[in-house]
């Protein structure tokens, strides 16, 4: 799935995405945000977490996380590094529960 094919579905649905990467193995530590944030990975993969939830979100290539604002989140970035898009919505437009949506069915 390339970068321009993604970014132009964002666009298509009113998202402004920007691009992110970082390095195999890198770390985000458990922070959360005022705004919703849509997040597709392109390239490589990244697994989030999510701190007084259960469970974790993996992502590989063409998967989509819908992040609900003041969602306690952190992330850990696979092997090969990874590459994203990322757009961002007014808090509230999300719900209230992250949603992973795998490859191809979004």
């Amino acid at each position: 799935m390339g970068d321009l094919d993604v970014s132009g579905r964002l666009r298509a649905e009113g998202l402004a995405p920007g691009t992110w990467r970082n390095g195999p193995g890198d770390v985000y530590a458990a922070h959360r945000h005022g705004y919703d944030k849509v997040i597709v990975c392109v390239q490589g993969s990244i697994t989030f977490g999510l701190p007084g939830r259960a469970g974790t979100i993996p992502m590989e290539a063409g998967d989509r996380l819908e992040l609900p604002a003041g969602v306690d989140h952190d992330a850990v970035v696979g092997p090969a590094g990874v590459v994203c898009l990322e757009a961002h919505l007014p808090a509230g437009q999300l719900g209230s529960d992250p949603v992973r949506r795998a490859a191809g069915t979004w």
